[in-house]
């Protein structure tokens, strides 16, 4: 996809998501889902950049988005300052994080990056699990404080739409900036082989630590919304399951392909709404999905049905 159709096709994202918010404030699907909608879409995007574009498996995304939304609302709580200051001491927190453990996880390989990534993951679950005294624990975190924009409250579901829909569509801006940029050739072209990116002058080890930070501090910064946005945290929304679910969105829209991870996040996401009856299955239906993409559509359901469109 040219660097033309992929502007024109986060215009068209842009103008769609806004009259969305502006005729059908009030639909639930909207108002409601649209907001979590946001939300997957900058999570989902964010690990395609490290995932699809840079070719390195994380099985432990949540617990970048958990710990930002939990150091977001604890610091303005602890040393009551702005929120949005919390946001970005979060941002930076997990930014740092992700570059201390980049070095020796990105050093290992398929599966074992895998399951390295799941251990981290695993670990971050237990620490807010068990640190009660600062995240409530099991029980959770309640009481966390409401987002202003200056003297302007987001205290509503119409509201806080716009303001997820707006720093969705930036990580989505910015992503297709990297993207299209020489950093962005250098994701590629490690995604493809790490040796021959290696004799093209390629840093592999650098290339995939920024990506790897990059993405984290994208999960922290939407991790920060959603606290402020719920209102209430609890650990069992960071958990594994929640990172198997990322990564099924990346897989279903579509691997190196930013509309693909934006359609894969709408998609399972809206799933759920529609499957009601099946919600102690979700985490078999979601593995199915997966099972089947990688058979049959190996390239992803979005990229699947563009490619059959260029074509013709």
């Amino acid at each position: 996809m040219s660097s033309i159709k992929k502007l024109s096709g986060f215009y068209i994202l842009s103008l769609l998501g806004i009259l969305l918010g502006v005729f059908f404030a009030d639909n639930y699907f909207v108002s409601v889902v649209g907001v979590i909608v946001g939300f997957h879409i900058i999570l989902a995007v964010s690990l395609n950049l490290l995932m699809g574009y840079s070719g390195q498996i994380s099985l432990g995304h949540a617990a970048f988005f958990g710990l930002g939304a939990y150091i977001s609302a604890i610091v303005p709580d602890k040393f009551n300052i702005n929120p949005w200051i919390g946001i970005l001491t979060a941002m930076i927190i997990v930014g740092l994080l992700a570059y201390i453990i980049s070095k020796p996880i990105l050093k290992l390989k398929g599966h074992y990056l895998a399951m390295a990534t799941l251990g981290f993951g695993v670990i971050v679950y237990i620490f807010l699990v068990q640190t009660v005294s600062l995240t409530g624990g099991p029980d959770g975190m309640g009481d966390i404080a409401t987002l202003y924009i200056g003297s302007y409250a987001i205290d509503s579901d119409v509201k806080w739409y716009f303001v997820v829909l707006f720093f969705a569509l930036l990580v989505v801006w910015l992503s297709l900036n990297l993207i299209n940029s020489r950093a962005g050739r250098a994701m590629r072209a490690v995604a493809g082989s790490e040796y021959a990116a290696e004799m093209m002058g390629v840093d592999t080890s650098q290339t995939k630590t920024k990506v790897f930070v990059i993405s984290a501090v994208f999960c922290a910064g939407a991790g920060g919304l959603f606290a402020f946005q719920q209102g209430f945290l609890s650990p069992d929304s960071f958990s594994f399951f929640f990172s198997i679910e990322l990564v099924t969105m990346v897989v279903l829209g579509g691997m190196a392909s930013t509309y693909g991870a934006i359609f894969g996040a709408i998609i399972l996401t809206l799933l759920p709404e529609f499957l009601v009856v099946f919600e102690d299955y979700e985490m078999l239906i979601f593995g199915g999905i997966l099972i089947f993409m990688m058979i049959f559509m190996p390239k992803g359901l979005f990229v699947t049905l563009a490619d059959k469109i260029n074509s013709k």
